[in-house]
């Protein structure tokens, strides 16, 4: 039975599980009949070969829900919309075959417009493009946007050379300037962060998430993408909103006490800018977003450093969430005497639509 919610909800971040069979049959020659191992590369070892179970696990859900089971999620939920993102493929950036890359990236895409976007009009979806070869890059972001129909990109919190503000990156921020679309930095890979050999699984999920937004967000910001690229506009998320407030106070502190000499027609913050009041702009002015779950200890605080328009609700469905959960965070948020209506709308739709640039 369908949630009776008193406003509407547009999901920003939800997932699909990748069906692999059905991106083989769109995959170029000749890497459909050559590939015999998995399409995308493992998250990481740290997800491999432990005990942990998630609430789906012990409610014996469906293991792998397709387009069906999304249907009758969103029916079921009152969510009026979403944005789909991959599982297995946010480890597309570990892919080493620039070729490949694109091959598999082009794969994907026809995939979740054929499977998804063409089957229900509340599926929306962030392309994956081979940033291992950034002009092959450019490319397949303008015929994802323009042809298939997503709403732009999604570059991976781990797994590529370099950060995502590198300028071997800069092509692609251009063109996703030209064309108006959203970009977003997903976390989900966590080798690599000094947690390889951490006994739990647990911390390094709880860490590993943020920590590859952090990074990236910095290095963004202080390579000037913001400045160089005026139309572009990126999200981070599944990271919650923690690790912004860590961010805003250690270079908010580093910026104080370290001066990097930038050439004076350079880009990026500069000496006798605030980078707290930085990002803040940034926040107010629809260019930078986080998504969030609903239970964060430290939203109230949030809200009240850098506002409510920088917040996307997110599902996460079906990774870790069940309907009732869904249901339960949902409720849990809309009775919230520490936020305003103003608050829970902006985060619950208000904010997706501008970001994701929806028609009501």
């Amino acid at each position: 039975m369908a949630i009776q919610i008193a406003t509407r909800i547009i999901d920003g971040d939800g997932h699909l599980i990748e069906d692999e069979a059905a991106i083989r049959g769109h995959l170029e020659q000749p890497y459909r009949d050559r590939m015999r191992r998995p399409l995308f590369p493992p998250l990481d070892h740290i997800h491999a070969a432990n005990t942990m179970e998630t609430p789906p696990d012990r409610d014996g859900r469906k293991r792998n829900p397709g387009p069906e089971d999304w249907q009758q999620f969103l029916d079921d939920s009152g969510i009026v919309s979403t944005v789909i993102y991959p599982t297995t493929a946010l480890a597309y950036g570990k892919i080493v075959s620039r070729d490949y890359a694109a091959a598999v990236c082009r794969a994907y895409n026809n995939w979740v417009a054929a499977d998804y976007l063409k089957r229900d009009a509340r599926f929306n979806a962030m392309a994956i493009v081979p940033l291992q070869d950034p002009a092959a890059a450019v490319i397949e972001l303008r015929r994802a946007v323009t042809e298939l129909g997503m709403r732009g990109a999604m570059f991976p919190s781990n797994g590529l050379a370099h950060a995502l503000g590198n300028k071997e990156f800069w092509p692609v921020y251009e063109e996703a300037n030209r064309l108006g679309c959203a970009l977003a930095v997903h976390g989900g890979c966590h080798d690599r962060f000094g947690m390889d050999y951490i006994e739990h699984f647990t911390p390094a999920h709880a860490l590993g998430h943020p920590w590859g937004l952090t990074y990236n967000c910095a290095n963004i910001l202080y390579n000037g993408i913001f400045e160089r690229f005026p139309n572009v506009r990126i999200a981070f998320l599944e990271g919650g909103v923690a690790w912004l407030l860590l961010l805003l106070e250690r270079l908010h502190a580093s910026h104080e006490t370290h001066f990097e000499y930038l050439p004076p027609d350079d880009y990026g913050i500069s000496e006798d800018q605030d980078p707290a009041q930085y990002i803040k702009d940034l926040i107010a002015g629809d260019r930078l977003y986080l998504g969030i779950e609903t239970e964060e200890l430290t939203m109230p605080f949030a809200l009240k450093l850098v506002g409510n328009r920088g917040f996307l609700y997110s599902s996460d469905f079906p990774h870790e969430v069940t309907l009732a959960s869904c249901k339960h965070d949902i409720e849990e948020l809309l009775e919230s005497d520490e936020l305003t209506m103003d608050d829970k709308e902006s985060m619950l739709s208000r904010n997706a639509e501008r970001f994701y640039r929806l028609t009501s």
